[in-house]
């Protein structure tokens, strides 16, 4: 729902809150929040309150250490598990240096560039998130395990499955939040979860996704347990991925979702760094359904880009290689670029690939080009590319060039 500052204000003096978070995320994704009282709030809208960005990875020094956040007010959403004498509330922000001039390592900042220059050629963007996690037990005093919650199997049902009331308090924690999740269930991995919600803009798809990943980890602490957003947390069991769905509509009403699938296709080598940001990244690639080769096909699952069964407003492609380790706004953002891209140059997809890659043989994947397989090849496809070069910030490259992206 949106709101003008104003509302928001009214809001706070009517409902009791006494605390406002501003959030925000590091250029790697990880959300960071300050809180602040109610009576700063007009000041927030105003002028924007100050951070130390020095101790922020990524995002400056002690001689350049000011910035200052703007909270958005079409954002608002309550903290269902904060009390309810004493509200807090959670407004995400975009960032500025106090000359007013756009961070350039704010990704939030990034995809709304992205979204304006997609509408500018009459093209919109939606989006919709498919992450997986794993629930681990905690130790005697309080620290995550290697230890699954459960050892249940793929849509498995209780009391094999022990997560299934975890999953249902996250659905209606979101729910309050605003969010609209469409189905939960156990996945293949020994206490790893799926959760997914409906598709939206571009902007609202990504804060929702930060906003999924708080979610999670709150409610799984509530439980007693560890949820663990990382690509491959026990070795010879599935990884967890980010499936991204896409789709896209032209102001002309032409059918475009071939040439945004052929973008895709051509640039994810490029963005591969930014979509697998951690050395355990490629470890998920070429085995339990996550993607090694560039290919597409319908429906199939062994592919890098599938178009499930679906049609009418649900039409869409799936990218299949991303992990949760991957900053939304950042990786929306590219993928809007990579689907322009497509779309000015009236690019078709190569022939899909409608067969089993995971079982192929070597007549069958030596005709296919292959993802990046360790963070050090995807960094220098990234270097090399004039697509990144042309996007995104020197500085925002230079980060992500040192070959350590994700911090835990």
């Amino acid at each position: 729902m949106k709101y003008s500052p104003q509302e928001i204000m009214q809001y706070v003096r009517e409902e009791d809150v006494k605390f406002i978070r501003l959030a925000f995320c590091d250029i790697y994704g990880k959300q960071k929040n300050i809180s602040i009282m109610p009576s700063e709030l007009s000041r927030a809208f105003e002028y924007g309150i100050a951070i130390d960005a020095s101790a922020i990875d990524g995002f400056g020094d002690e001689a350049r250490s000011d910035l200052l956040l703007h909270p958005d007010p079409e954002t608002l959403a309550v903290l269902p598990w904060r009390p309810e004498h004493g509200r807090v509330i959670r407004l995400f922000c975009d960032i500025t240096y106090p000359d007013g001039k756009t961070f350039e390592c704010d990704t939030r900042s990034f995809l709304k560039k992205a979204i304006a220059d997609a509408k500018k050629e009459g093209i919109s963007f939606a989006f919709g998130a498919e992450m997986e996690f794993y629930l681990f037990n905690l130790d005697e005093n309080g620290k995550p395990t290697r230890i699954p919650y459960d050892h249940a199997g793929y849509m498995d049902i209780a009391p094999d499955d022990r997560g299934e009331n975890v999953r249902r308090e996250i659905c209606l924690t979101l729910e309050q939040m605003g969010i609209r999740p469409e189905s939960s269930h156990h996945e293949q991995g020994p206490g790893q979860n799926e959760i997914d919600f409906r598709y939206s803009d571009a902007l609202s798809a990504a804060d929702n996704a930060m906003t999924f990943q708080t979610v999670v980890k709150t409610v799984a602490d509530r439980n007693g347990l560890y949820a663990d957003f990382s690509p491959k947390p026990l070795a010879g069991q599935p990884g967890s991925g980010l499936h991204i769905n896409m789709s896209a509509q032209s102001a002309s009403g032409e059918d475009i979702l071939p040439y945004l699938i052929a973008g895709t296709l051509e640039k994810v080598s490029d963005m591969t760094v930014f979509l697998n940001p951690s050395e355990k990244s490629y470890e998920r690639f070429g085995s339990s359904k996550a993607p090694k080769y560039i290919s597409w096909s319908t429906e199939n699952r062994s592919q890098l880009v599938r178009v499930p069964a679906a049609v009418g407003e649900f039409r869409r492609a799936e990218l299949r290689s991303p992990d949760p380790t991957a900053n939304p706004y950042l990786a929306f953002a590219l993928l809007i670029y990579a689907g322009l891209y497509g779309i000015k140059n009236r690019q078709m997809p190569p022939e899909s690939v409608d067969i089993n890659l995971f079982t192929a043989g070597p007549e069958i994947l030596n005709t296919l080009k292959a993802l990046p397989d360790s963070l050090k090849a995807a960094v220098e496809v990234m270097k090399n590319s004039s697509f990144i070069q042309e996007l995104l910030p020197e500085k925002m490259i230079e980060i992500y060039s040192a070959g350590n992206s994700f911090r835990s």
